[in-house]
């Protein structure tokens, strides 16, 4: 079965499982867990339109680097088991530390980015577009409460769904 025929639960996948994006080669990669995305379609006509995983990171994060410098990227949702490796990559930097060897998941190379046999679920996508949010196009009541204290606004990454790694 096409991945375009099977069905995910789009409105709690980011918010209430939480995904990892990575970005680069096996040498030289990394990623963090993020909370902020969405799958759709967009630039195609209808039953034609490119499948997509819109992800939102913020430029404090290493990660944005690699996603920046990469052309390609992967989200990968995982089962509950793996929460604590996930808070983890969502809260150390590569800047730092190796996060990936405090976790238990296993980083593979797959195509042009990396993926993990551990999760149940994994996009693999090719940036088709990317744009730091423009701070006056957002609703003052959303900048004052997500951008409070000068922090700067996510980047905005669209990829084009190539393929699915579905384990679930």
């Amino acid at each position: 079965m096409d991945f375009r025929d099977k069905s995910y639960d789009v409105f709690n996948m980011f918010d209430k499982q939480w995904a990892l994006a990575v970005a680069g080669t096996l040498e030289d990669f990394d990623g963090c867990t993020i909370g902020w995305g969405t799958l759709g379609d967009i630039w195609g006509g209808p039953c034609n339109g490119k499948l997509i995983a819109t992800i939102y990171v913020n430029p404090t994060r290493y990660t944005s680097e690699y996603l920046l410098r990469h052309d390609y990227f992967s989200v990968s949702f995982f089962e509950e088991k793996y929460r604590k490796d996930l808070t983890i990559l969502g809260t150390k930097s590569k800047r730092d530390t190796d996060k990936f060897a405090m976790t238990s998941l296993t980083p593979q190379e797959h195509g042009n980015t990396i993926i993990f046999p551990e999760a149940n679920l994994t996009f693999i996508c090719r940036k088709i577009y990317w744009e730091q949010f423009n701070p006056e196009h957002i609703a003052p009541e959303i900048f004052r409460s997500v951008y409070a204290n000068n922090r700067p606004t996510h980047y905005e990454f669209i990829g084009e769904i190539i393929e699915a790694i579905d384990r679930r």
